[in-house]
Parts: C-alpha cells; structure tokens; sequence
C-alpha cells in the first residue's frame, strides 16, 4: 500500500502521513467472526491508574484470527482484504470450499481470488501453511508456531517475515527479524511469504488526537514530577537525575538495562541472539 501526504493547511497535517489502502476490499467485516472487545486499560473500580498511559479510544471488536492454521487439505479462496484495529497487518477472509469462513493474516502481495490450502501437500506458494519439515530451506516464512498446534507466536506484525536457515533432526534453525537464530521443532506450522501491510513503518501519526484514538494517553517525563511521584522528580528548576543511570517510577534500571532473567529455559534454543 501507498502512503498519502495532505497539504498543510494546519500544523497538524504537515507531517502526518496516513495510508492510502488501496488493498482494502471492503469495509464490512464478517459478522460471524466478530467477538466483543472489552478494554483492559486505566482505572480500576476505586479509580486508581492500573495502567499507565492507557485509556479511551474509539471503539473496536476484535476479528477471531485463524493462527492454528489447522485446516489441512481443504483449498480456500481469499474473499477479501480487511483492516483490522488490532493490529498493524491487514486480514483476509478465507472462503473455504466446504462452506466454513476464517480470517488469516494477509501476506505480502496476496489478492481476492488467490487459492491457499494448509498441509504437508501444499504447494511453496505465498499464504500457505505447512510444517517447517515440509517447507524448502532459504525460504521466506511468517506466522510461526513455536509449540506445535498451539498457533503462530512469531513474526505476526506487518511487513515482517523470517528465514528458514537449517534443519537437524528435530530442529530447524529459524532467523527471526530482530537477528536472533532460533532453533524450532520441525512439527510446528508457519506461513510462506511476508506479511504484508510493508508501507506500515513509513505511517507518521503527524498529531496527538490519532495516538488517543488509539487508546493511548500522553506520556509525562519523569524530571517534572515531584519526588513523591518519581525518582527523577523535584529539585529547584531544571535538575538532574542525581543516579548513575535513568530508573522507572518503580527504581528499577531502565535504557538499555536487559531485564531477560538469566538461565532461562528457552535460552538453549537460541543458536545466536539477537543484535
């Protein structure tokens, strides 16, 4: 998808850049895969902040994606290309030749009328799923499961996508895109292509008021808050830290601080972290 650009006829829209969704096919969703969507954020019932920098936005409902992929041998037929509030990619909805609906994430260059199938007899073809077994070593993959039959974990968000780099034994080797190597068994699913949405990075919000409707509220530094509120906070004027490094509201360590605990069990899957 393209970006657009508005003319600047206010400070608002000089910078701001939206999407042109040419992709999109329609803006009605499939009603039956539609579920409520109850908002997590804010204030409890005493009215206390809960969570931070959270709260309000527009209303949305939450679209039941297929991660499991779990239809084998059954082709399908990609009906439409939907945005989804919930996240960064778009979603197609899959007509399957038995009648049955579901939404899967859209890959990169996917486009109504395209046929996908899942299973250890699919083709190498853009959208569809196999095991990482049955999937050639080089290839591109999204979607990846990491305990097989539980669904996709991994390299869900637009424009990402990972690399199969080597299989032994029960293993593949899988390079995710923050760099690190990671070994996965070879029974779990993933997706062939990028997913799409690409342009998504280039999106500048441009104001403050789309950032609230998407739920998010204003961020305040911790230097101009009183010391009761944060460790940063007080003195007289402008005033530094007075630590060795920045510390959250809480005094943990933050910037660059790693907080992965050491000795973790998934530690030895990783063949090289990431950069």
């Amino acid at each position: 998808m393209g970006i657009k650009k508005f003319k600047p006829t206010s400070p608002a829209l000089r910078q701001m850049t939206v999407s042109t969704f040419e992709e999109i096919t329609t803006n009605e969703p499939e009603k039956s895969l539609l579920e409520p969507l109850k908002k997590h954020a804010g204030r409890n019932v005493r009215g206390k902040i809960t969570v931070r920098h959270k709260g309000g936005g527009s209303k949305r409902k939450f679209r039941i994606i297929d991660f499991k992929r779990d239809k084998d041998g059954v082709p399908g037929k990609v009906a439409t290309i939907e945005y989804d509030p919930n996240r960064s990619a778009n979603i197609a909805l899959i007509h399957y030749v038995d009648g049955e609906k579901r939404y899967i994430i859209a890959a990169h260059k996917m486009k109504v009328g395209d046929m996908i199938v899942s299973g250890p007899e699919a083709d190498i073809k853009t959208g569809n799923a196999l095991r990482l077994k049955d999937i050639p070593v080089g290839s591109i993959i999204h979607n990846i499961e990491l305990k097989a039959g539980k669904g996709a974990q991994l390299v869900r968000s637009a424009g990402n996508s990972a690399q199969l780099m080597a299989k032994e034994n029960d293993y593949a080797q899988v390079r995710l895109p923050s760099g690190e190597v990671r070994m996965i068994r070879v029974e779990c699913k993933a997706t062939i292509g990028q997913v799409g949405n690409i342009d998504h990075e280039n999106i500048t919000i441009g104001k403050a008021g789309r950032k609230r409707h998407m739920g998010i509220r204003p961020t305040v530094r911790g230097s101009v808050m009183n010391p009761n509120d944060h460790p940063h906070g007080g003195g007289e004027g402008r005033a530094p830290i007075g630590r060795p490094s920045p510390v959250t509201p809480w005094g943990k360590p933050t910037l660059g601080f790693k907080t992965r605990k050491k000795n973790k069990k998934s530690d030895k899957y990783i063949v090289k972290k990431r950069k």
